[in-house]
């Protein structure tokens, strides 16, 4: 999470940007690549192996996340105990994922970006317009195609990359990119997402991991230590702590 990573990906922003904004096209036929004529339909997405690797994708995104949320409940709870992942990075992991993968995503522009998905328009035997990525006016009403809620759940394996030891990192980063280019693809293959949709989802999941990172860990007027994170969540847990204590006393 360092400044050429930033650059990179906001030269990969400006770029895809213009060049699908000047020429929408592009998105049907790289869209078409996946559609087959003869029988109007995204054979892949009837296919059992690549449905599973789907859905085994989003599996593995979670759990890499549940660490942190284990951590931080059971920090609430009990407060008297030291946290089982390290403070900063248990909110880090959990902040990330729920701003790249969930408010970002299915609760901001999934929900009022109207543009219709591939299986959805005309050019491949759908019932509705195709619109350019950033046109919003699309007849989709709700769960729509920009951008990608799985392709971010699927780049936000950035953000444990970026907490692996110095000397694996580069390699972490790599394996991130992979796996969300990966997921990306089936995506578009099952006809759920145009390659603008993946693209910006990837992007969004990097600012959203470069941002956290450097506000966390990096930014010396905005980083905490662990300490002070434990102290915060212990605050937090013992009112309830304390109170659920009498209550088993006088159960007791």
């Amino acid at each position: 999470m360092n400044r050429t990573g930033l650059v990179i990906a906001l030269g990969l922003s400006l770029v895809i940007g213009l060049l699908f904004g000047i020429f929408p096209e592009l998105d049907l036929k790289l869209a078409a690549l996946f559609f087959d004529p003869a029988s109007t339909s995204f054979p892949l997405k009837q296919n059992g192996l690549a449905a599973f690797a789907r859905d085994g994708a989003m599996w593995i995104a979670w759990a890499l996340a549940l660490p942190a949320l284990f951590a931080i409940v059971g920090k609430l709870l009990r407060p008297d105990r030291p946290m089982l992942v390290p403070g900063r990075a248990a909110v880090f992991l959990l902040v990330t994922i729920l701003l790249s993968a969930v408010v970002l995503t299915n609760l901001t522009f999934k929900s009022y970006w109207g543009r219709p998905r591939p299986v959805m328009v005309t050019e491949f035997n759908g019932p509705w317009q195709f619109v350019p990525w950033w046109d919003p006016r699309g007849e989709c009403g709700r769960n729509c195609s920009f951008f990608s809620g799985e392709g971010a759940t699927a780049f936000w394996a950035y953000a444990p990359a970026a907490l692996t030891p110095p000397q694996w990192r580069p390699l972490a980063y790599v394996a991130a990119t992979v796996f969300g280019v990966v997921t990306s693809v089936l995506r578009m293959a099952f006809g759920g997402h145009f390659f603008t949709d993946v693209a910006a989802a990837g992007l969004v999941s990097f600012f959203v991991i470069w941002l956290a990172y450097a506000w966390i860990y990096r930014w010396p007027s905005t980083r905490f230590s662990d300490a002070q994170v434990e102290a915060a969540l212990a605050r937090l847990g013992w009112p309830g702590y304390r109170l659920l204590q009498r209550w088993r006393g006088r159960a007791q």
